[in-house]
């Protein structure tokens, strides 16, 4: 079971050298002036500016987890990068790209 390929949010997948190894329908989607899954096999560091390059490093080097959000296109997206693992070792970076409303309720919960 694929659960995310249908997924409303994009999901790129890279190893720990940038080469994109997987993409979700709605990544591929979102990426397709750039390719689509002709993206699946190539570095993503081709594509990011170089401030962009060393943040997507740092975050594999620290292992720690890069969130914000962008507006881009008339769309408001929350934007989750984070290593992931198997077997306990680092393996690469995943980023999720999830539409979100402009205004959204924040609820803090006990």
């Amino acid at each position: 079971m694929d659960w995310t390929k249908e997924l409303p949010a994009a999901i790129t997948i890279c190893d720990v050298d940038g080469k994109i190894i997987y993409l979700n329908e709605k990544a591929a989607e979102v990426f397709k002036d750039d390719g689509g899954y002709k993206l699946l096999g190539q570095n993503l560091f081709a594509c990011h500016s170089n401030e962009s390059n060393e943040k997507i490093k740092l975050i594999i080097a620290e292992q720690k987890p890069n969130t914000y959000t962008i507006e881009k296109a008339g769309k408001k997206k929350l934007i989750y990068q984070t290593p992931w693992y198997e077997n306990g070792k680092i393996k690469g970076l995943v980023e999720f790209s999830i539409e979100i409303p402009f205004e959204m309720p924040h609820h803090i919960r006990s």
